[in-house]
């Protein structure tokens, strides 16, 4: 009977050509003719030993990070073994703790400042759904920050996500401000402190220009949250493009307030089931902040009830 390997890789033994042109090559763990797509083989990677407390932890660990992105590239580990699997005697573990407290007292506070933001930015990240080039300007506004010394003294997780929204911002990506602050389980008010001091210190030295969100971009966001048919998500729009050469004051006013309110009067216009309570929680806004804001529209509009 053949094995599971063998089942998985029937040509592996075989020579013979897909194709008068055979182009073999490795593709994501397979070998696949370039020319017409056939798959020769398929590598097996085995699974990692699992661990269930620290002594298993410290048994079945496979490798050891033994660089950092920044800092001292040497990692001092707390084994109590040597390379050749024997414990170390008394006077060696003396001499590595002496060691380790040197390097310790070698290394900078900004560097343990990224030690300690770089995951959690990661984490935040990753939680989001955000992509990658927005990462990277993000901790590129953070290691700015970070290097002006405007971190101390204040809250860590506040520039964090602060650095992070600001490059939402700059990159025009729909994320709003209580999205994030929700994500990084902190005060709004925290995030709007520290994205004051983003706005003077950082963004003028890496020429980065600050966009706010738009209504138009809330209202695709707010209706694909909602799942409303694009029919009316463009009559929401068409409906805040009337009002505002009509004379509606957009400046001042909370944007999401203004789209909420548009994507509520463009579904009951379609006939869309769609309730005050939902729209606001998806707004993020309270009902009375959603049915001033129909208010005003309606009273450009002319519209009584």
């Amino acid at each position: 009977m053949k094995s599971y390997r063998e089942q998985l890789n029937p040509r592996e033994k075989s020579e013979d050509k897909c194709c008068e042109d055979q182009c073999i090559d490795l593709k994501g763990g397979n070998k696949v003719c370039l020319n017409c797509g056939m798959v020769f083989d398929v590598h097996l990677v085995e699974n990692e030993r699992r661990a269930y407390n620290n002594e298993e932890m410290e048994k079945r660990k496979q490798n050891e990070p033994r660089w950092r992105e920044f800092g001292s590239r040497t990692v001092l580990p707390n084994h109590k073994i040597d390379y050749k699997g024997h414990y170390l005697n008394a006077e060696k573990k003396t001499l590595f703790l002496r060691l380790s407290k040197i390097q310790n007292s070698l290394i900078s506070s900004i560097e343990r400042n990224f030690w300690e933001a770089k995951p959690r930015m990661k984490q935040l990240t990753s939680k989001l759904n955000i992509p990658e080039y927005i990462h990277e300007t993000a901790w590129k506004i953070y290691t700015l920050t970070a290097k002006k010394k405007l971190t101390m003294g204040r809250s860590i997780e506040g520039f964090i996500a602060a650095s992070l929204y600001v490059a939402v911002r700059v990159h025009e990506f729909p994320k709003v401000l209580e999205e994030i602050s929700d994500a990084a389980m902190i005060p709004r008010k925290s995030i709007i402190q520290s994205l004051s001091l983003l706005l003077k210190e950082v963004l003028p030295e890496l020429n980065l220009s600050y966009k706010p969100i738009s209504i138009t971009q809330l209202i695709f966001k707010f209706g694909n949250e909602l799942g409303l048919p694009m029919e009316t998500q463009k009559n929401a729009l068409y409906l805040v493009s009337i009002t505002s050469k009509m004379g509606l004051a957009l400046i001042g006013k909370d944007p999401k307030g203004l789209a909420a309110s548009a994507i509520y009067l463009a579904a009951k216009s379609t006939n869309e089931r769609m309730t005050q309570t939902k729209i606001a929680k998806a707004a993020k806004i309270t009902e009375v902040t959603l049915r001033s804001r129909v208010k005003d529209f309606k009273n450009k509009l002319g519209l009584v009830e």
